[in-house]
C-alpha cells in the first residue's frame, strides 16, 4: 500500500512548503491576541474573496458540467471521491440529490477515504492510499458511463488522485477539483478544476476558503447537471420528493408557481399522479390525464418543457 509517508519526512515536508493552501502568513501571527470581532472581520474579508476565485474558473467548471450531464443521460452515475473535508464535502453534495432532485438510489454517489464513518470520526491516515481508493470504485463497479469528480484542496491527495486516475483506466469521465494551480489532480483528471483562493486565515486549514470553494463548486455541479437532466422547470425544484409533510407542503407551492392553479385543481392533480409535482404540472398545463402526461414525459426523458411543447402539438 503506497503512502504518504513513503516519501520521506523531509521531502514531505519540501512538497507542502510549495503549496499555496499551506501558506504561512506572518501578518496573521498574532490574530489570536485581537478581538473576537476583528478576527470575525478579517476571517469574514477572507471568505468574500472565494467567489471570485471560483467566477476565474467558470469556463472550466461549464465544461465538466455539460460532460458530466451527457454521461448521466446515458445512464451514467455521479461519483464525487475524496478524503478528510474535501471527501465529507462530496458526500453532504451527494446526500442532498435524492430529496432535492428525486435522483434515484445510487445515481449520485459520495466516496469518503475510511468509509462512511469517517464522516464523523477521522480517518485522514486513509488519505494516503491510492490503492484504497481503486478499491472503493471498483465495489462501485465504476465504469465508462460513470463520471468520477476527485476532490482535494491540496490537489496532491493520493486517495483523490489514485481515484480519477483509476476511474479513468475504467473509461469514466474524469474531473479533478482542487486549491492549488498545477496539482497533480487536476492533471490526472480530464476536466481540471483549481480554485486558488490563497493561503488559510488558520495555516493549513483548508476547511476554510479552500472547503468554501469546493462547497460552491460541488454546488454548481450538482445543481446544474440536474437541471441539465430535466430536474428542473425553470428554477422550480419540479422533481422533488415529497417525503414529509414539510416537502409536501413545498410540492403543492411548486405546482401553484408554476400553473396558478386554484387550490382544489392543485389537489387534484397531485392525487391523481400519486404525488409527483412534474407530472401534475404537465396534466394542468397540458390539459391532459394522468397516464398521458406520464407517457410523455417518459419520451421526453423526463423534461418538463419538451413534454409540455408535445402536449399542446397533440
Amino acid at each position: 500500500m503506497t503512502s504518504a509517508a513513503d516519501q520521506g519526512p523531509v521531502q514531505l515536508r519540501a512538497q507542502l512548503e510549495t503549496l499555496t493552501t499551506e501558506a504561512f502568513r506572518p501578518e496573521l501571527a498574532e490574530i489570536d491576541r485581537l478581538e473576537t470581532l476583528e478576527i470575525a472581520r478579517i476571517m469574514n474579508g477572507e471568505d468574500a474573496t472565494v467567489p471570485t476565485a471560483v467566477a476565474a474558473q467558470l469556463p472550466r467548471i461549464a465544461a465538466a458540467i455539460d460532460d458530466i450531464a451527457a454521461r448521466m443521460a446515458r445512464g451514467g452515475r455521479l461519483i464525487y471521491a475524496g478524503a478528510g473535508t474535501a471527501g465529507r464535502l462530496g458526500v453532504l453534495d451527494a446526500s442532498e440529490c435524492p430529496p432535492t432532485f428525486n435522483t434515484r438510489p445510487g445515481q449520485v454517489l459520495g466516496v469518503l477515504a475510511g468509509g462512511p464513518e469517517a464522516m464523523v470520526v477521522s480517518a485522514e491516515g486513509a488519505e494516503d492510499s491510492k490503492e484504497l481508493a481503486a478499491e472503493d470504485l471498483d465495489r462501485l463497479g465504476v465504469g465508462e458511463h460513470d463520471a468520477v469528480v476527485g476532490v482535494s484542496a491540496s490537489g496532491r491527495t493520493p486517495y483523490a488522485v489514485g481515484a480519477v486516475g483509476h476511474a479513468r483506466s475504467r473509461g469514466a469521465l474524469t474531473v479533478g477539483l482542487s486549491c492549488n494551480a498545477g496539482s497533480a489532480l487536476a492533471a490526472a483528471a480530464h476536466h481540471g478544476i483549481e480554485i486558488v483562493v490563497g493561503p488559510e486565515l488558520v495555516t493549513g486549514s483548508t476547511r476554510l476558503k479552500s472547503g468554501t470553494a469546493q462547497k460552491l463548486v460541488l454546488n454548481m455541479i450538482s445543481t446544474i447537471t440536474m437541471i441539465r437532466l430535466g430536474k428542473t422547470f425553470g428554477n422550480l425544484m419540479v422533481d422533488v420528493r415529497a417525503s414529509n409533510e414539510k416537502l409536501r407542503a413545498r410540492s403543492r407551492r411548486i405546482v401553484s408557481l408554476a400553473t396558478g392553479a386554484p387550490e382544489e385543481r392543485i389537489e387534484s392533480a397531485l392525487a391523481a399522479t400519486d404525488g409527483e409535482t412534474k407530472n401534475a404540472i404537465l396534466t394542468i398545463l397540458g390539459e391532459v390525464d394522468a397516464p398521458t402526461a406520464e407517457k410523455l414525459l417518459g419520451e421526453a426523458g423526463g423534461h418538463l418543457r419538451a413534454a409540455l411543447e408535445a402536449a399542446r402539438a397533440r
